[in-house]
């Protein structure tokens, strides 16, 4: 009697994964077709050919955000700054790796490269707005837009992010995903990638980087331009806090350690 309950058990469980993975598939056919529906076939086909694959053999060496940032400057006369060091995912500090997971994306380790969820109720908010109003970017989405479509916000564009971020998923590791995002995601004024960063905010390298420091430079990431994790403002200490609070909570610092570093030293 036991085991046939936890044999019914398990197939309940069974069938709401395979009822859940339907679901998903579902979701990304619908998707795929509105893509369909808002581009012309050539264009499609354009928004979703970039070379994937590359990404598990080589480093890119420039990103769309990184010309769209050189094109802006040659508007304004000024030459264009690009301070860029890449690091390797094992040299890069623990903290910070947790610090970018838990404040941009929690589910990146279990996610399909978007958040079914997220990705539907901003396709909601948008469509009955009739224009850009609500993101849902997960990690991988982020790394897209940065590499392939620059920061140009419309719901074709979000789209094709997004079918872009479901190939990157398919077509590398979590672990190559977030290396190769922690080294071009802009994190200031012609500074991409942990490692620039961390030298110009903190003075070491991103490999050194404790709790503290790593919250602030993952609170900084939707406003890299106007945040400066060395010289916090208040509203970016508060958001540190809650990024500390979060990894305490999934066991990524112990309770002392968290303590410890809540409050930033006195200045």
């Amino acid at each position: 009697m036991i085991f046939q309950r936890k044999r019914t058990r398990q197939t309940r469980h069974s069938r709401r994964r395979e009822r859940a993975s339907h679901k998903r598939i579902l979701f990304l056919t619908i998707f795929l077709l509105i893509a369909a529906s808002l581009y012309s076939p050539v264009a499609l086909l354009t928004f979703s050919s970039p070379d994937i694959d590359a990404l598990a053999r080589e480093n890119p060496r420039s990103t769309a955000l990184i010309r769209q940032r050189a094109g802006e400057a040659a508007d304004q006369n000024r030459p264009a700054r690009r301070d860029q060091r890449w690091i390797s995912f094992d040299r890069i500090s623990r903290h910070l790796r947790n610090a970018v997971v838990v404040s941009e994306d929690a589910t990146f380790w279990t996610n399909d490269g978007f958040d079914l969820h997220e990705l539907r109720e901003s396709i909601k908010k948008n469509w009955r707005l009739k224009r850009y109003a609500r993101g849902a970017s997960t990690i991988t989405q982020q790394l897209a837009k940065n590499l392939y479509f620059g920061t140009d916000k419309s719901i074709r564009r979000k789209i094709a992010e997004a079918v872009t971020a479901w190939r990157i998923d398919r077509a590398i590791s979590k672990e190559r995903i977030l290396e190769v995002y922690l080294n071009v995601i802009e994190w200031g004024d012609g500074v991409y990638g942990a490692e620039a960063a961390a030298q110009l905010y903190f003075g070491k390298s991103a490999a050194d980087l404790g709790p503290r420091e790593a919250a602030l430079m993952a609170s900084a990431i939707p406003s890299p331009r106007r945040s400066d994790p060395g010289n916090p403002s208040s509203y970016l200490e508060r958001r540190a806090d809650v990024t500390l609070g979060w990894m305490r909570m999934r066991g990524m610092i112990e309770e002392a350690e968290y303590r410890a570093e809540l409050r930033p030293p006195s200045r």
